[in-house]
């Protein structure tokens, strides 16, 4: 009998690759590499007045840069896993094999990955996140991943808040010492005992219900609060 994943196939459905025996093993290593440079680092939060959607039980859609992903899961569970026990967030990642090595890093981190892209099972992914958020989960997108262009806005994130009506937060940080990689976002690495200061942005309610117009307007609006937090 055919796996379910071969049955998918046939029927012309992407299905996401999976780790490896390998990529388990790199996943557990990076997942304990994080925990340990985390430990390291000196934070500082910087947020708005007053509390956010999260802190009154609210789900929220987090809205982070792609080149700043090292540290996502830790902020997470530093700022509101850790306070709020029992909620969960799903994230989206890459479809491919790539992607399949990120998403045992993520269930590691015990976030829910929801597997598609803009190129690949990009429509049966927005369903699964949709999904996830009527289940309760908090929402993590990358709005300019995962191919860029560095600090653009694609329409996924507008269409995610639409659909579910979840507020968006943006969220950004500085790291006073870091590696910069040279690909297509200068991905972010951490040097360890680097200053770390996390940027909250003000939260942004989509409507459910847009024109062309009002859609463009609130696009850029989402790039000026992702940029008003963010410095290199």
């Amino acid at each position: 009998m055919d796996s379910p994943e071969k049955a998918l196939a046939a029927k012309g459905l992407v299905v996401p690759s999976r780790a490896d025996a390998l990529g388990r093993v790199l996943a557990r290593v990076v997942w304990a590499v994080v925990h340990l440079m985390g430990s390291s680092l000196r934070w500082r939060w910087v947020e708005p007045a007053g509390p956010m959607p999260f802190d009154r039980g609210q789900r929220v859609i987090f809205c982070i840069w792609h080149n700043r992903l090292a540290l996502a899961m830790l902020l997470y569970h530093r700022r509101v896993a850790s306070r709020y026990p029992g909620r969960k967030m799903a994230g989206l990642v890459s479809a491919s094999r790539d992607g399949g090595l990120l998403a045992r890093g993520l269930e590691l981190f015990h976030v829910v990955p929801i597997r598609g892209s803009s190129s690949r099972r990009g429509a049966q992914a927005i369903r699964e996140l949709v999904t996830a958020a009527e289940a309760g989960c908090d929402l993590a997108i990358t709005p300019d991943g995962p191919r860029g262009p560095c600090y653009s806005i694609h329409p996924g994130v507008i269409a995610m808040a639409q659909m579910t009506g979840l507020p968006v937060v943006p969220v950004s940080y500085h790291l006073s010492w870091k590696y910069r990689l040279k690909s297509w976002d200068r991905f972010q690495i951490p040097i360890p005992f680097a200053s770390v200061e996390v940027f909250l942005g003000e939260p942004l309610v989509i409507p459910c219900e847009l024109n062309s117009e009002a859609r463009e307007a609130v696009r850029s609006e989402l790039v000026r609060r992702m940029m008003l937090i963010t410095r290199d």
